[in-house]
């Protein structure tokens, strides 16, 4: 089989693999440039966008930078992607009132699917994205292991997810986002919500989480430490929409304690589906902690006008990277600015180079492709194979 990169090597975001043999065409991934001023025009990829001679494409997870072209391939080639993925992309899709993908199927934890003479099985990993996973691609012997995003420091044991992946394989595609971070040490999602609930519990006034509405994993490290805190947790409709599509043990107004909210009336109708539902008066006589976004802003400071701030709190659960954009920067300052005391407490959604170095090990590959990196020289290191 044959690899090659379109692009995602020597930088982060942006991933497109094919995998090919004589007769056969796949991609893994098929995502936007993080930075949108290299999105203005469409990469060059023959049969991919019209006349299609791709005959399918996987999708490690539901990321921007490795589903956003999905959008724009050609409807007659084959889409594959997580079940759950697709639901928190239709939820957030529907939401703004966009079109949304139409996979031919779903891909599944260690199910094989073949297209050609290309057998792919995924196997679920963690990451901030949920639902993700790893691809394998097997044919006439030959093993190409793509790991797509992933961690260790997650909810998902990690140890459970080496057990499933092959003990040899001749190439890994492996990400390594972190390996430009100078003595990187992630914090665990468990070690985060222990964090949040000594924050919590010493919070006299009102909480607000600044996190994303698609990375579950946080929803649950936050929902449980507001519920240790004895506050309920809200969530903006955006978020509730999608952590309703998914249902289940995901925090969501289903809950007793979960409660959704709108910052917009417009979408008063789309509420009232929730029973639990709560409004801006009511809110303001509540012991809560709130997730929001930075284009919140002036609901927080309608919020403002009917509750105290000054023993409040805003808890930050991002890539700090984010604080440097206009928007984000303009919510944190009138954050600070109302009175709201703001710390950090966010664990990144990618491997650290020991996590990395354990997926090497057992995976022995012949050769080792880097992407996702700033950092490729790091594989290059004599003592990883």
């Amino acid at each position: 089989m044959n690899v090659h990169i379109y692009r995602g090597q020597n930088q982060i975001g942006g991933s497109i693999i094919e995998v090919s043999t004589e007769t056969t065409r796949i991609l893994l991934d098929v995502g936007l440039e993080l930075d949108n001023e290299k999105n203005r025009e469409l990469p060059k990829i023959e049969g991919l966008f019209d006349s299609p001679t791709v005959e399918a494409v996987f999708i490690s997870h539901y990321h921007g930078d490795h589903l956003g072209l999905a959008y724009y391939i050609d409807k007659r080639i084959p889409l594959y992607i997580g079940k759950a993925s697709y639901k928190i992309v239709k939820a957030a899709d529907d939401y703004k009132n966009t079109e949304t993908i139409s996979p031919a199927g779903f891909i599944y934890h260690n199910h094989p699917i073949t297209i050609g003479d290309i057998t792919v099985t995924a196997f679920l990993c963690d990451h901030s994205a949920f639902d993700s996973y790893m691809i394998l691609c097997e044919s006439g012997g030959e093993r190409i292991l793509y790991t797509g995003d992933f961690r260790s420091n997650g909810r998902k044991p990690f140890g459970w997810l080496l057990s499933q992946l092959p003990h040899k394989v001749d190439k890994l595609i492996c990400e390594g986002t972190t390996l430009t971070r100078d003595s990187y040490d992630p914090v665990t999602e468990s070690e985060l919500e222990e964090a949040a609930v000594k924050e919590f519990r010493s919070t006299d006034g009102p909480i607000f989480v600044m996190q994303s509405s698609t990375n579950i994993d946080r929803i649950v490290t936050m929902y449980r430490a507001a519920k240790l805190s004895g506050r309920v947790f809200l969530e903006e409709l955006y978020m509730a929409e999608i952590t309703s599509a998914i249902g289940g043990s995901i925090p969501n107004p289903a809950f007793s304690d979960v409660y959704a909210f709108i910052t917009n009336g417009r979408r008063y109708e789309t509420l009232t589906k929730y029973k639990n539902r709560i409004s801006k008066e009511h809110i303001g006589a509540t012991r809560f902690v709130m997730c929001v976004r930075s284009s919140m802003l002036k609901y927080i400071k309608s919020l403002a006008e009917l509750m105290p701030f000054e023993k409040g709190l805003l808890v930050y659960s991002m890539w700090g990277g984010y604080k440097m954009q206009p928007e984000m920067k303009a919510f944190l300052d009138e954050c600070k600015r109302l009175g709201l005391r703001i710390v950090d407490l966010h664990t990144s959604g990618h491997a650290d180079p020991d996590t990395i170095k354990r997926v090497i090990e057992w995976t022995n590959p012949k050769e080792i492709i880097p992407i996702h990196t700033e950092n490729p020289a790091w594989f290059s290191k004599t003592d990883l194979i």
